[in-house]
């Protein structure tokens, strides 16, 4: 049986890192490759399970033409791979649970339909149609099958911590509230999220991009990692892509691609709208299942009881934050008030150090109630370390100006005791 030379590279990509147990061929191949090409698989080799903290973005595509998209943001790639994490690999490596493989989808009609809004996320005067096409069809259908379905329900569960403060930011910057779901399958909600190549937090951003849109990113801080900032400069982001491309669908296809991808399949094919460069090459793969993908959690998520998902999702993060010395650790703030360590590292997550970075204070993120007393118990620490301070200098002081006094006219000895005589008026200051 032949096998193409696209599967044997992308084979020995996976063997390198351990995906596969066996040949990659027509008949063989892992979900690894049909995920985004769309293709039907059978079931993955039994694999290991992949641990949930390990749910990370890997849409890390490789640019052919030897060069990134414009700006290096959008796309989950990065020049230097960090890998850390892998949400796809929830798709080829995770084995189907037996009591979720039998799982029927639930079938929406295939004509565009306007979704119906849910509490959490309203359609009103929205700019964003969510389509249900036969291309998101496919994609609702795995979305409630088998090893899939587990994983879009720990997706959904977490979106809970994130989407209130989310669609916020989104209703503050105009945005289509619908478009809180691109992070959904950007990072499945996990605000740690790394990429196979670098990508990192609840949006994916490349180093380069999450600076240009005002993001600290060096060795003391990772501000991708930081849900708030990360959110308002994807926000941002998108407006400008917005402003660009006129429509989210081409908007959502550069933010995996790159601007320069799409702009040149736009000027290839002529045509104007996301769904007509799906009919070219000039796309790859990935991008053309990556937009279909985010309508269908989109609908999901809107309505996850009418698909078969009954989740509860997780309570709203909630935190406050209080000014910290400049270079303070995580450590200490638990050893003075008593926070679990764990906790102040997960509401932190971007000090790389976990010590705040040692230029100016810093805005820590403390458990909610806990700001007050911990505000107040540091600025008393501060105050006592100044009077320690002060008085160290006090005595430095004292001890020069009674080791280096000098009396006229004295012999050696006369000068020593008389030395010793004024330090000991001086309360021993040494």
């Amino acid at each position: 049986m032949r096998i193409s030379v696209r599967w044997f590279l992308v084979s020995v990509a996976l063997l390198s890192n351990g995906y596969l147990a066996r040949p990659v061929t027509a008949e063989t191949e892992p979900e690894a490759l049909s995920a985004w090409t769309g293709e039907p698989s059978a079931e993955p080799p039994a694999l290991a399970p992949t641990d949930d903290a390990g749910i990370g973005a890997s849409l890390a595509p490789a640019y052919d033409d030897g060069a990134a998209p414009t700006s290096e943001a959008g796309a989950a790639t990065e020049a230097a791979p960090t890998p850390e994490v892998d949400l796809w690999a929830e798709f080829y490596t995770s084995p189907a649970p037996p009591a979720l493989a039998k799982t029927e989808p639930t079938r929406a009609p295939v004509e565009p339909t306007p979704a119906k809004p849910s509490p959490a996320v309203t359609t009103a005067a929205s700019t964003y149609k969510v389509q249900q096409n036969d291309t998101v069809q496919r994609f609702l259908d795995q979305f409630q099958t088998g090893y899939r379905r587990a994983v879009v329900e720990r997706w959904l569960t977490r979106s809970g911590r994130f989407l209130p403060m989310i669609l916020e930011v989104f209703r503050q910057k105009g945005l289509p509230e619908e478009l809180v779901f691109t992070a959904m399958i950007e990072s499945g909600f996990d605000p740690v999220a790394v990429s196979r190549a670098g990508a990192k937090g609840l949006w994916q951003f490349m180093a380069p991009t999450a600076r240009q849109y005002g993001l600290r990113v060096d060795r003391w801080l990772d501000e991708r990692l930081d849900p708030e900032k990360s959110t308002v400069a994807a926000a941002n982001y998108l407006k400008d892509l917005y402003t660009t491309f006129g429509s989210w669908d081409l908007v959502q296809a550069a933010y995996n691609a790159g601007e320069t991808k799409v702009i040149r399949a736009i000027k290839g094919t002529g045509a104007r709208d996301f769904w007509g460069l799906t009919q070219s090459r000039l796309l790859r793969d990935e991008t053309k299942n990556y937009v279909p993908a985010i309508h269908a959690v989109t609908l999901i998520g809107q309505e996850p009881e009418q698909y078969g998902f009954a989740v509860t999702p997780d309570e709203p993060l909630s935190y406050e934050r209080i000014t910290v010395p400049r270079g303070t650790t995580l450590k200490h703030v638990a050893g003075l008030s008593g926070i679990p360590l764990e906790e102040l590292v997960r509401l932190n997550s971007e000090l790389r150090m976990k010590q705040t970075p040692p230029d100016s204070p810093y805005q820590l993120k403390v458990p909610l109630g806990t700001g007050p007393s911990l505000q107040e118990g540091l600025e008393r620490e501060i105050e006592n370390r100044k009077a320690a301070a002060a008085s160290r200098l006090a005595e430095r002081a004292s001890k020069k100006k009674s080791h280096h006094s000098v009396v006229p006219h004295r012999s050696s000895s006369t000068k020593a005791r008389v030395s010793r005589t004024r330090d000991t008026d001086q309360g021993g200051f040494r």
